[in-house]
């Protein structure tokens, strides 16, 4: 089949293309770059399956050829990249959503949304279910990121009602994995780097907020078993395990030796106190649940993370085929 991916440079976006290269498909990457990097998918430049537009999709867009399914990742979805961007991140998930379902209404394309966890805001419901209908500041300094998501999902719906399209929204828990940004203001990728250069890791408020993390390589299977299913109403992809920002900071401690301390810092405006998927839909439609266990997936990004800082690759490419090629993940070697 042939694939059309917004977003496709990014840090989920790449190794979706991975996936499905690897399985005999068609891929268009469709990225502005804005916060994507061409060297995610450098290495599948060359491959005749792949191709790569760089392309804003909040402009109209079309391209020759069949087109069978359709998956909308483009966002800015750190917390850096959203603040810095919050009118580019509104017309990604409005504009830039009605241009790609509409790419898939007129190929008659299946059609994937990937939204957000943080449609439930910060929760008055733990753990968070899909008829759970949230807690948000529709005003507040988050609200860029929050509401475009909560828009991308009522657009979605309209689509699917009113034209009958196949589609599929899919409400991503926090995520980890190789390809993240450094500086993109998420915990995983900030301890890691803090670590790594023998800094304090920067724990917000008491540190008892929770979250709970998934592994790239599970998501992806996820998404791509929720594109397939028929469910039309969102679906809770992440990992259940939940664990407060402190117990987290010492699981990094722990990793590095504990040679280095905890700062404390002020608790960011509307932070989310407490993060949990209920994943029971997901196991019951799906036949989906996370795999890769958090040490096993935090050596494979730790490693990817000490290459790109001290400049080498080899360490990590290898971590990562090790556990992508797991028989129970299904996943290619990258």
């Amino acid at each position: 089949m042939r694939y059309v991916i917004s977003g496709a440079a990014g840090f989920i976006g790449s190794h979706l293309c991975e996936r499905l290269i690897a399985e005999g498909h068609d891929v268009v990457c469709v990225d502005n770059l804005i916060t994507g990097h061409r060297e995610n998918v450098e290495h599948l430049l060359h491959n005749p399956r792949f191709e790569f537009i760089e392309h804003d999709i909040c402009k109209p867009f079309d391209l020759p050829g069949q087109v069978h399914r359709v998956l909308h990742l483009a966002s800015l979805a750190s917390p850096v990249d959203y603040l810095n961007h919050p009118i580019e991140t509104l017309d990604s998930g409005s504009i830039g959503t009605k241009h790609m379902l509409e790419l898939a209404l007129r190929r008659n394309a299946r059609f994937l949304l990937t939204s957000t966890s943080e449609c439930y805001g910060d929760p008055l419901e733990h753990p968070q279910s899909e008829t759970y209908w949230g807690n948000v500041n529709p005003v507040g300094i988050r609200s860029c990121y929050d509401e475009s998501k909560r828009y991308a999902e009522a657009l979605t719906m309209a689509y699917h009602r009113k034209h009958a399209m196949k589609t599929s929204i899919a409400r991503i828990f926090n995520t980890y994995g190789p390809r993240m940004a450094l500086n993109d203001g998420r915990v995983v990728p900030a301890f890691i780097d803090q670590a790594l250069r023998g800094r304090n890791l920067s724990v917000f408020g008491d540190g008892s907020q929770t979250r709970s993390f998934c592994y790239v390589s599970d998501l992806v299977d996820g998404l791509l078993r929720l594109l397939e299913s028929g469910e039309p109403s969102p679906v809770n992809l992440g990992n259940p395990r939940e664990m407060t920002i402190l117990e987290f900071a010492n699981i990094i401690r722990e990793r590095f030796g504990n040679t280095v301390s905890i700062s404390f810092h002020p608790l960011p405006i509307d932070d989310p106190k407490l993060r949990q998927p209920d994943i029971d839909k997901a196991r019951r439609i799906l036949r989906w649940e996370p795999k890769v266990p958090l040490e096993e997936g935090l050596g494979i990004t730790i490693d990817f993370f000490r290459d790109k800082i001290e400049g080498g690759s080899s360490a990590s490419v290898d971590a990562r085929a090790r556990v992508m090629n797991r028989p129970d993940q299904v996943q290619p070697a990258l």
